[in-house]
Formats: structure tokens, C-alpha cells, sequence
């Protein structure tokens, strides 16, 4: 029987900040980010607020999709380090009460990869799907094994049998999920969680998490697979937690996830009800994607509705089995700063973000209003399409003013991404200095969340009013405002007495809230 606690008692409080590792911090000046880079910033972490880390692949690849390619799941890749010097970030990261989740690839590797190569030149290998006639998207065989395989994203990603919910006589590539080689595969998943869990890493974000097993109406089949796995880490690792890359909380939870994060995709509404927050289309856009103005932008068109209604009906069918993580943005989404939307509008998103009963992720650099920087070259897979280049959500951390903006020694030409251009771009060291930037927002509205539980992932939630501006209440006692547009807004709330918590450009008088363009105000009620 599958628990349905919400996993361990840190989850509830967790303030997550993802890391890219490639450009985060470069200690040995080749250009590229490493493990002691990111060990040195630990403090820069600790003093905003943060307690867990969650870090894009750091493990052995070919880097054809930026470390998603994995072709060697138990070490390093030497760009980051070793496993020792892995190991000392865990502790240094510990010591400093910050936990560390790695990126756990689990639906592909990379076609370098031995299991791969082995696959490729002996038939009666099943670790990998494969089919002795050409089939729509499979891939020719690289050795001497006739036939295609299929694969799981790029072609260089061939997919892990985890078998078919659905087989065919006719298709005998569909192999049923209790066959040889998905079971093998599910006994190497576990192994490859336990080998990660003994280094003292807290658990894994799951890429591609609904992938696994195909043809799975309802996921039915994947979510026995992933609560197999959720049995298990609660008996051996209780302390462990599970996120998913789904894009669908309340079905990742009910498969066995501690947590899924709201994204640009996933879900019945196909990621509408984040891109309805933050997307403004002059970032990671995909050509089919179809919806009106986002919430937060400057002209206030939008509407919050959407992520509300979704939140809601997550937020349901999730209540006390586990938790839904919100986002600044992600490797593969734009940041929050793109295109017209600049550091300066950011505040009321990171109040939302901090005051919303979702696990609050801060994406690297996001914190100082890093921009997403249009027309770079495609390195790694970035670009998955015309108007959908990775790239500009993935360059170097900016940590003060100067060559490279303190993300590295190496000449500006070696380095993995260019840094921003912009000579106005921000940096840790100059939003430290001024204690009216958004990294000192952001500092004390994780501070405030922390201080008043009752502004956390649990507790009530009443929405008083649904525009420009936002205004709820958390746990009967917290009034939140959240002006995201230029223009003021007021709501009448009737008698009240509000004391300010945190609050920019809103106030409460004569029984109505007003807010300045790009404000927002924390209050507790008497």
C-alpha cells in the first residue's frame, strides 16, 4: 500500500533554487561551471534564504542535449568534477543547511552509453526498444544490430524499455511492462537512486517523469512503475524526496511524486496556466502555442484566472499526498525578465511566487533579474525550434560587475555561453550593496514566509479579488496584494485593520486597498 504522507516534515518548508552547472561559477577558469564553483557560492545561497538545490545533470555525457544524454549514470562528468569533489559539495551544502537534489534522467541515455552500445550490436538485448521494420520516429540501428530503435526526445536519446501498457501481436517491439528488459530497467533505477542517496544528496527531480512507459492512457502503468519506486525510497529513504517533471501535479502525486512543478507544458491545459503568469512571448516560444496576454505584463491584459482554476483544482486532489512547485522559470523556459518585462516589474512576481501556497522555486540568477538574451548560438541542443532557443535562459550567472561578470576567468571566447551584453545588467554584488534591489526583496520575502507559516504551502487561501491587482488572504490572517501592471489599482475590502509586513507601493486606508503600478503589499490582520 502506497503512503500518502506527504513525505519528510523539510519538504513543507522547502524553498527551492535550481542551478544550472555549466554557468553558475567556473573555479578552474576553463569556462564552464563546476562543482567548487558552485560550492564557493553556497554562502550567496544560504544568506538569501535557500535550503534546497536542485542541479541540471551533472553526470558523464556526450553533451549533445546539454548533460540530458547520460552515458554514465554513478560518475561525474569530469567538466564538474569528481565524485569526491561531488561529495564535498554535498557536505559543504549541508553544512550550511541546504539540501541537494540531481537531475535524474530516467526514460533515455545517451546512444554512447555502453547499455547502448551493447544493444546495438546483440538482438537479444531488450533494455532498449527496438523494432525489426522501419516505425514512424524510430531511428536506423548505429551497429550491427539490424533494425531501429526508438527514441525518447533527440534522436541521440534512445529510450529505456520500461515496456508498453498497450501490446500488439503485430508490433512485437510493444513488450509488455513485466518483461526482461523493463524489469531490468526498474531494478537499474533504484540502484542508481540508492548509489546517489548513500553520497547524502536529499533526492531527484525526474526529467521527462510520464515518459517511461508507452502507450499509457491515464499513465496507468507509469504511475505503478513510479510508486513502486515511492514504496521504496519510504521504507530505505524516508527522508528522500521525489520531484517530477510532469507538468501535471495532481497526476504526478497520485503516482507516487512527493511534488511536480507547474510548467510550459504538461496537464490537460498543456502548460497554459503558467505561460497565462509569466510568458510573453518574446522568449522559449513554441509555434503552436495559443494563448492571450500573460498576468504580468506592464499593460495589464491579462488575467490570473487561469493559474487560479488550475491551481485550485490541483491544489485538491494533491491536499495531503504532496505539494506543487511554482517556478520562476527553468532551463528550457524563459526567465522572468524577457523581453519588455525588466528587473524593475519583478517584485510582484516574487511576491506571488513567496506567498502562495505552492513550493516557491527560484531559478539561478532570477533573484537579481538576470534578462533571457535573445540570438545566441545553438550550443548543446538549445534550440528546439524557430523561436525556441534554451539558450537565453542559460547564461552565465552574473556575481558582480567586470570581465565575464565574475562567472569565470577564461577569455570571453571559451566561455560555455556568453555572458549578457547589456552593460547594465545586474550582479549579486551591486544588489547587495542596495538594500532597495530585488535581491534584497526577494531575501526578505523568503524571510517573511519563513517567519509567518501561515504565507507557506499549507494553510487557507481566499482570493478577495482576481485583476490588477491580485488580493488574498492566507490562513484568515495575511493580506496579500500584487500589482504586476503600470497602472494603479484599488479594491474595497471594507473594515479592516492591516499592519505592513512587506510592502511596496500598497496601502491599506479607509477600508481600501490601493496599489502603485509594480507594487505589492504583505499584511497581517488584526
Amino acid at each position: 500500500m502506497t503512503s500518502t504522507r506527504p513525505g519528510p516534515d523539510w519538504l513543507a518548508d522547502a524553498v527551492l533554487y535550481q542551478i544550472y552547472p555549466q554557468t553558475f561559477a567556473d573555479s578552474d577558469g576553463d569556462g564552464i561551471g563546476d562543482f567548487a564553483g558552485i560550492a564557493e557560492h553556497l554562502d550567496h545561497l544560504a544568506w538569501l534564504g535557500i535550503d534546497t538545490v536542485w542541479l541540471n545533470p551533472c553526470f558523464a555525457s556526450p553533451f549533445r542535449d546539454a548533460g540530458y544524454d547520460i552515458s554514465d549514470y554513478l560518475a561525474p562528468a569530469p567538466r564538474y568534477g569528481t565524485t569526491e569533489g561531488l561529495a564535498a559539495l554535498v557536505e559543504e551544502a549541508r553544512r550550511r543547511g541546504i539540501r541537494l537534489l540531481l537531475d535524474l534522467v530516467a526514460g533515455h541515455t545517451s546512444d554512447r552509453h555502453p547499455w547502448f552500445r551493447a544493444a546495438a550490436g546483440d538482438p537479444s538485448d531488450h533494455r532498449y526498444i527496438w523494432s525489426d521494420r522501419p516505425v514512424d520516429g524510430f531511428v536506423p540501428s548505429p551497429g550491427s544490430r539490424p533494425g531501429w530503435y526508438r527514441p525518447n526526445f533527440f534522436d541521440c536519446q534512445p529510450a529505456l524499455n520500461f515496456g508498453y501498457a498497450r501490446t500488439r501481436s503485430d508490433q512485437p517491439w510493444r513488450q509488455p511492462v513485466d518483461a526482461d528488459g523493463p524489469r531490468a530497467n526498474r531494478a537499474a533505477l533504484r540502484g542508481i537512486m540508492a548509489h546517489w542517496l548513500g553520497l547524502g544528496v536529499a533526492g531527484f527531480r525526474v526529467d521527462m517523469a510520464s515518459s517511461l512507459v508507452k502507450d499509457d492512457p491515464g499513465y496507468t502503468e507509469t504511475s505503478k512503475l513510479w510508486t513502486e519506486l515511492r514504496d521504496w525510497l519510504d521504507r530505505a529513504h524516508p527522508q528522500a524526496a521525489l520531484f517530477a517533471e510532469w507538468g501535471d501535479p495532481a497526476t504526478a502525486v497520485a503516482a507516487g511524486f512527493h511534488a511536480d512543478f507547474f510548467l510550459q507544458f504538461g496537464g490537460a491545459d498543456h502548460g497554459l496556466p503558467l505561460r497565462s503568469l509569466w510568458n510573453n512571448n518574446a522568449g522559449t516560444v513554441e509555434e503552436h502555442w495559443k494563448q492571450g496576454p500573460c498576468y504580468f505584463e506592464a499593460e495589464g491584459r491579462g488575467t490570473p484566472q487561469l493559474f487560479l482554476d488550475a491551481w485550485r483544482s490541483a491544489a485538491e486532489l494533491t491536499e495531503g499526498a504532496g505539494y506543487i512547485a511554482l517556478p520562476t522559470a527553468n532551463h528550457d523556459f524563459s526567465r522572468l525578465a524577457t523581453g519588455p518585462r525588466t528587473a524593475g516589474q519583478l517584485a510582484p512576481a516574487f511576491a506571488l511566487l513567496l506567498t502562495w501556497p505552492t513550493l516557491p522555486a527560484v531559478y539561478y540568477g532570477d533573484e537579481i533579474g538576470m534578462r533571457y538574451v535573445p540570438g545566441l548560438p545553438d550550443v548543446e541542443g538549445s534550440v528546439l525550434g524557430p523561436q525556441y532557443n534554451r539558450a537565453g535562459s542559460r547564461t552565465p550567472m552574473q556575481w558582480e560587475p567586470g570581465p565575464n561578470a565574475g562567472f569565470s576567468t577564461a577569455p570571453a571566447d571559451r566561455l560555455y555561453l556568453p555572458v549578457d551584453p547589456d552593460p547594465h545588467r545586474p550582479d549579486v554584488a551591486g544588489q547587495r550593496a542596495d538594500p532597495t534591489s530585488l535581491l534584497h526583496t526577494v531575501r526578505r520575502l523568503i524571510a517573511l514566509r519563513r517567519a509567518h507559516p501561515g504565507l507557506g504551502s499549507g494553510g487557507s487561501v481566499e482570493v478577495r479579488h482576481a485583476g490588477y491587482p491580485l488580493v488574498y488572504v492566507r490562513a484568515g490572517r495575511y493580506l496579500v496584494a500584487v500589482n504586476p501592471r503600470r497602472e494603479p489599482g484599488a479594491v474595497a475590502l471594507g473594515p479592516v485593520t492591516a499592519r505592513p509586513l512587506d510592502v511596496q507601493g500598497v496601502r491599506v486606508t479607509g477600508g481600501e486597498l490601493q496599489a502603485e503600478g509594480f507594487s505589492y503589499g504583505v499584511f497581517e490582520l488584526d
